[in-house]
Order: C-alpha cells, then structure tokens, then sequence
C-alpha cells in the first residue's frame, strides 16, 4: 500500500509553483517540496488543511491511497489484527 500525494499535479493544473502555495500558505519551501516530490513520511494534518484551502479543494484531490496486491495486515490466532513483517 502506498499514499500518493498528488500535488504536483494539483499544483500544475492551477498553474501554481511550489513557492506560489509556500507564500499563500505559510507553510517551508522545504515541506512543500518534499510533498511535491512525495518524499516525506509524515503529513502534518494542519498543513494539509492549509494547502486544501489555499488550493480550493478537497483532501481527496491531493491524496490517494493505493492498494498494495499483498494483503499486509492478518489476523491471529486470538483475532487481533497484526500486520506481515515479510
């Protein structure tokens, strides 16, 4: 499973640069780029809010979850949920 964030392609669409959205949102150069390029691993919930209101849209516009073809959580023998460390 993967989390694509699709901010560049949000971003080209509007015709905006990286420093457009840093400028009207406040939010680092750095944090934006790093989004952009999808190279983060962790999305501050306050900055998304941000970007989805300078952005006029959705968090299903800049967000999507891809499905990996291997299932990576399976139930145990008591049915707690544990996720495969394969």
């Amino acid at each position: 499973m993967a989390i694509r964030i699709l901010l560049s392609t949000k971003l080209g669409e509007l015709r905006w640069s990286q420093a457009d959205l840093a400028r009207k949102t406040g939010i680092r150069p750095t944090t934006i780029n790093e989004m952009y390029h999808e190279v983060c691993e962790r999305v501050n919930l306050e900055h998304l809010d941000l970007i989805c209101e300078a952005l006029d849209c959705d968090l299903t516009d800049i967000l999507k979850r891809v499905p990996s073809p291997l299932p990576t959580i399976t139930n145990n023998r008591a049915g707690n949920l544990k996720k495969k460390t394969e």
